[in-house]
């Protein structure tokens, strides 16, 4: 008898001949289980995976029944999604690799075989994170940047290698290809997927999780997608569903045409203000109404792109004829896109469609303006034609001048900022205004000050390879050129294309030839200066900014300037869309208003304003028309697995459990499994802990785990010195993810963290208790170690938003910390802490660690766990001071399913799953 699965919702489409399974939405609709139309489409396909991997035992009717529930006012149910494949990108893919190895070498040590530990859905891993921008503004600077990618990474690409010949269904994308998400969106989303299992031909949505927040982009095509942290990704590789709870939908209403001189990008940043404004954090977004038809895909997705950024899980587009024509164009098989639209029609799912939202936003296009964000987030949006002001602003906030009589400083200001000081302006501003003059290597003269751009960089993801900007960033070039205007030497130029098809419209347009006559040359297709990898400025900046404590300036076509992320030298960081990017860098400074003031002056002296270089709709469009073809994305994918000569060359080594080598500097056995009992450990009550660091809001997981370089004078770089590694080979945290090592040395050691204990000093350093000795992080922890003392951290708001990085959560369990006590979460960062066994606990409303009186210094007693650990539980704090006296305050556990509550008993994810295998 045929299996027609969970409420007969199992049956067969007929499509040109072939015979295919799917799981019908239409058959849980006529059980009475929902009202199809009404439920969000990115819940409809959360509950076909669930209808299609329902087997009675892990995921049963019932979880059918609660994912069918939705409903605008959300039940509180949970939902076991099982995705169908999985995306890494190196840095996080790395460690992914690292563990995946150190479960087979476990399951080995137990004599168990080996590859009981082996991907259960299909993996890709890009490897685009790991190139920097070393060499710039030449036509060798890619050639040069690829030769020191592999010298400084040969050894992590060798264990990527090992994993592609020892795990089945894993993938690689070696270096030099593109960003993963733009890769993802242009060849690995298929949509829906045409997949043989068990012997029988089935059709399903494509859907996913990524180990980069910025996974959603994929949205832009209609597909479900987000960023998980690795050791979630890893526990799905193998066959664990993420369990989640059903989340709230915001549906956000575009409306209105772009009006002429804005970007995709202007509006990325317009949505993101206003989506952070809503507060989004864990709901899901989709995009509907008459707007999204005025954007092309590529638009749509540079959008979804910045899903982390608005604070969403997911931000996603219907699937519509505009997609259908986007996937031709990139190179899908018209079979496959055919097979795409039937499939999607007969679910409901093809279109525009009208369900139920819990809440509903209106964006007008027609209001978008030109506009970056910075200095430090990316929801801080700032009209183009408000940044002088507001970057003078700044400076006056952020440094030791003091405020600046408001009347004075509109005077200053209408003066072109030139007009000299007088008593009542207050002197300083003067020196605000100051430039020095410095020598380029290539002898070239040029003058810095606060404000100078010295990094333009066209970077990151749909903003360079999304053909309306990159073009527009182009034709600007090109009229740049002919006015006889020029950038700076000061201005470190870049582009990164997000793909390889990129360099061809770009060439095929003649603009590629522009770019390059500003210094924006190619200099890798990659992450570049968006996660870190801005490479070195040039040393008489360096030295500049340094003697005279200069406020400089970057500006890039990212979506993420966190602190010290850039650059640890630069203190202010603007997101802009390619063409601005290209303004800044002519201007040469951030505080300057495009509107009015002139980017610079031709051979005559006459000045040259950003409207006279700036291109036309009609003229991009044109461009576009001509330029981007078919071809060239069916040439470039055609050999993506293949990679150039230098991949290809490169020793790898082979087998099924990985030889790991003790002396490595990038790749180590982590402890994580070493003396692995068979026995969950369970929870206990946590017993005069120590706290390690006070914080505030919005630490970052780049705060917790950097991605960028480091020096000697740091804990993993005092460790790689004694391993005998020259600093000139450091490499970066990012590079280095593979080592646990270096990595629990660099976990809450950003050089712009701030430990409130230290009262304004910045880097990673703490108070050890009780001795009240000053010391780094790592070597606090290290003797609380010897003590048998557990730690705890306590934060403020959103604690760990940014990037999805494991190490945030495993340095944290490697330095001996069993709880986190914050006032929320980022989802990311809470679930890996729950993924490595940690506990991260939440104040009750209105209380913080400052609010209680606490500071630090305090012994933590945390009660409540006797009985083991319960889904959301209610926890009590106890906080003892040196003199006796005594805080307590009750926390809850921000551990919302049964599957989190299993985790953090087995001390981690992965613990849960080595011993599910090793037990079956």
């Amino acid at each position: 008898m045929q299996d027609t699965g969970p409420f007969g919702a199992i049956r067969e489409l007929e499509h040109d001949g072939e015979t295919y399974k799917m799981a019908d939405l239409g058959a849980l609709e006529e059980a009475g289980l929902c009202e199809l139309d009404e439920l969000p489409v990115s819940i409809r396909i959360l509950l076909e995976s669930v209808v299609r991997n329902a087997d009675g035992e892990s995921i049963t009717e019932a979880d059918v029944e609660n994912a069918a529930s939705w409903e605008p006012d959300v039940p509180d149910v949970e939902v076991p999604f099982t995705p169908s494949r999985v995306v890494l990108q190196d840095l996080t893919g790395v460690p992914a690799v690292v563990d995946l190895a150190a479960l087979r070498s476990a399951a080995d040590r137990k004599g168990r075989d080996p590859n009981i530990v082996e991907p259960e859905i299909p993996a890709d891993l890009v490897i685009d994170h790991s190139v920097q921008v070393d060499y710039y503004g030449s036509q060798s600077a890619f050639g040069k940047n690829v030769e020191i990618e592999y010298e400084r990474n040969a050894e992590r690409y060798r264990a990527i290698k090992w994993a592609n010949q020892a795990f089945e269904d894993f993938s690689v994308v070696p270096p030099g290809t593109g960003i993963v998400h733009q890769v993802n969106l242009e060849y690995l989303g298929q949509v829906v997927h045409d997949r043989e299992e068990d012997g029988e031909d089935w059709l399903f949505p494509d859907t996913l999780v990524g180990t980069d927040s910025h996974t959603p982009m994929i949205g832009g095509i209609g597909v479900v997608g987000w960023g998980v942290g690795g050791i979630e990704a890893e526990a799905a590789l193998l066959g664990q569903p993420i369990t989640m709870t059903l989340p709230e939908v915001v549906g956000v209403e575009l409306t209105g045409e772009m009006p002429e001189g804005a970007t995709a990008t202007d509006l990325v940043l317009q949505v993101t203000e206003k989506l952070r404004e809503v507060g989004v954090v864990d709901r899901f977004v989709e995009f509907f109404g008459s707007g999204v038809s005025e954007l092309t895909v590529a638009d749509r997705a540079t959008i979804s792109n910045m899903a982390p950024e608005q604070g969403s899980t997911i931000s996603m587009f219907p699937v519509d004829e505009a997609t259908l024509e986007y996937l031709e164009l990139t190179g899908r098989d018209p079979e496959h896109v055919d097979l795409i639209e039937r499939y999607l029609k007969e679910q409901g799912l093809f279109g525009e469609q009208n369900p139920e939202y819990t809440e509903t936003v209106e964006i007008d296009l027609g209001a978008v303006e030109p506009s970056l964000a910075g200095p430090s987030e990316p929801d801080q949006r700032i009209p183009m034609g408000d940044m002088k002001t507001h970057f003078r602003g700044l400076i006056e906030d952020e440094t030791e001048y003091g405020e600046v009589d408001e009347t004075a400083l509109s005077r200053w200001l209408e003066n072109g900022g030139a007009a000299p000081p007088t008593e009542a302006d207050d002197l300083p501003l003067g020196d605000l205004n100051e430039r020095y003059e410095i020598e380029m290597p290539n002898g070239r003269k040029t003058e810095i000050g606060h404000g100078s751009v010295v990094v333009s960089a066209i970077t990151s993801c749909t903003n360079t390879s999304n053909p309306s900007v990159m073009l527009a960033a182009g034709l600007l070039a090109r009229n740049a050129v002919e006015a006889g205007i020029d950038v700076p030497p000061h201005v470190k130029t870049s582009l990164a294309p997000g793909s390889q098809v990129v360099t061809e419209y770009l060439e095929e347009s003649g603009l590629l030839e522009d770019l390059e006559a500003l210094g924006y040359h190619v200099v890798g297709y990659g992450c570049t200066t968006c996660i870190g990898n801005a490479g070195p400025l040039p040393d008489p900046v360096e030295e500049a900014i340094d003697e005279h404590d200069l406020w400089a300036s970057s500006v890039l076509s990212g979506n993420r300037n966190f602190e010290a992320r850039i650059h640890p030298k630069i203190r202010a960081n603007y997101l802009g869309s390619p063409p601005l990017v290209v303004a800044y860098g002519l201007a040469g400074r951030m505080d300057i208003d495009l509107e009015t003031d002139p980017l610079g002056h031709d051979p005559n002296g006459e000045p040259v304003y950003l409207e006279d270089i700036w291109p036309d709709q009609d003229e991009i469009h044109e461009v576009m028309t001509d330029s981007v073809h078919r071809e060239m994305f069916e040439e470039k994918y055609d050999d993506v697995h293949e990679g150039d000569e230098n991949w290809k060359a490169l020793d790898a080594p082979t087998g099924d459990v990985y030889d790991w080598d003790e002396e490595s500097t990038y790749i180590r056995e982590p402890p994580f499994f070493t003396d692995f009992p068979l026995e969950k450990p369970g929870v206990q009550n946590v017993e005069d802990a120590r706290c390690l660091m006070t914080l505030g809001d919005t630490v970052t997981t780049d705060h917790i785990s950097p991605a960028g370089p480091f020096s000697t004078n740091v804990p993993a770089g005092e460790w790689l010195a004694d391993q005998g590694v020259d600093p000139a080979d450091f490499n970066t945290y990012g590079a280095r993810r593979g080592n646990h090592e270096v990595m629990m040395r660099g976990t809450f050691a950003n050089v712009r963290i701030e430990n409130q204990m230290l009262d304004g000093k910045e880097g990673g350093y703490t108070i050890h208790h009780p001795t009240g000795e000053e010391t780094t992080v790592f070597e606090a922890s290290e003797r609380y170690r010897e003590a048998d003392t557990p730690l705890v951290v306590m934060a403020g708001t959103e604690f760990g938003t940014g990037s999805s990085r494991d190490w945030a959560a495993k340095g944290t369990d490697l330095l001996g910390i069993r709880a986190t006590i914050a006032e929320s979460y980022e989802r990311i960062y809470r679930d890996n802490l729950i993924g490595m066994g940690v506990l991260p606990l939440q104040f009750q409303d209105g209380d913080s660690w400052e609010s209680l009186g606490l500071d630090g210094s305090e012994s933590f007693t945390i009660t409540g766990l006797e009985d083991g650990l319960d889904v959301n539980a209610e926890l009590q704090v106890q906080a003892e001071r040196a003199d006796g006296s005594t805080v307590e305050f009750p926390v809850t556990a921000q551990v919302g399913t049964p599957a989190g509550v299993d985790y953090v008993e087995h001390g981690g994810i992965l613990h849960y799953v080595l011993r599910q295998l090793l037990t079956e």
